[in-house]
């Protein structure tokens, strides 16, 4: 693993069966809309050894138009939404802040929990997401001091504080503490 600059990381590792499932479904996704990944895959990714049931992903607000596209080719790519059949209903949730799931036909994991970015933390996880490499494809994912942040002072189940104890170990020379308080501060006003 190498830091190109500050956002890139060329990642040389063995793509398994998780990245494969990652990477087919981020091809299609990234066609329609900006996203960024902001799960425990991130610590998977980066080769802490758990299994995970879904991949968390924040998704630019799409107009109507836009994503009746995007799940149109999910929908004809082999996917299905676990949320509701309709992309009347699923664009609906989505507006309301809910996530959907989605996952491969018939299959119910693992899947994509995907959401708008509408909150303020989340909009900013755009701004200062990470791009990695891994042979000849790209992901999107956000900053390792939002994963932190998001891991130890929102979800904080015993999974997402090792998740972000594994991600600060393994980066600690390029961590930022003073961004990962600053992230903490936010994330305790939005929940306030």
């Amino acid at each position: 693993m190498e830091f190109v600059d500050n956002r890139t990381i060329k990642l040389d590792k063995t793509i398994n069966d998780l990245d494969r499932f990652v990477l087919k479904f981020i091809r299609i996704l990234e066609k329609h809309a900006d996203y960024v990944i902001v799960s425990g895959y991130v610590s998977i990714l980066f080769g802490r050894s758990r299994a995970t049931e879904d991949i968390d992903i924040f998704v630019k607000g799409l107009n109507k138009e836009s994503f009746d596209a995007l799940y149109t080719e999910l929908k004809n790519s082999g996917y299905w939404c676990l949320n509701a059949e309709s992309t009347d209903e699923v664009y609906s949730y989505l507006q309301e802040g809910l996530s959907v799931r989605f996952a491969d036909e018939g299959e119910t994991i693992p899947n994509f929990e995907v959401k708008f970015a509408k909150r303020k933390s989340a909009l900013m996880a755009f701004a200062d997401a990470l791009t990695v490499i891994m042979a000849d494809d790209k992901i999107r994912l956000s900053s390792l001091e939002r994963q932190i942040a998001y891991k130890r002072y929102y979800l904080k189940s015993d999974k997402d504080l090792e998740d972000a104890f594994y991600i600060e170990n393994l980066f600690k020379e390029r961590i930022n503490l003073g961004k990962v308080e600053l992230l903490q501060r936010m994330i305790e006003d939005e929940m306030a």
